[in-house]
């Protein structure tokens, strides 16, 4: 559109219900091993939870807030692409735990 700039015809994305989009590292991909070896992409770790930082929250969400990191099994998940960036969406129900700053007092682990 003439007169109109790129960032301005970028829309905002509001997750709804009990949804929460996250991002997965790009770092993810190839992992080392204890002991130093190499592990690609591409194979395959059977009931291996994955890790993502929380982008947006629906209104619904009651534990998660942006910027919190999450455990979910990448097999619950629906992909999408926002603005040429690649993103998942989880359903709250379907995250395991949440690691962020703010929480404080709990018994649970230090990551």
């Amino acid at each position: 559109m003439p007169g109109v700039e790129e960032s301005e015809s970028k829309q905002a994305v509001i997750m709804l219900s009990d949804r929460v989009l996250v991002q997965i590292p790009q770092s993810e991909g190839e992992r080392r091993s204890r002991a130093g070896i190499l592990i690609p992409a591409t194979a395959q770790v059977s009931k291996r939870l994955a890790w993502a930082e929380v982008v947006a929250v629906g209104p619904h969400v009651r534990t998660i807030k942006a910027g919190d990191q999450v455990l979910f099994n990448p097999e619950d998940r629906y992909e999408v692409e926002v603005q040429g960036e690649d993103y998942l969406i989880l359903r709250e129900r379907d995250i395991h735990a949440v690691a962020a700053e703010r929480i404080d007092g709990s018994t649970g682990l230090y990551l």
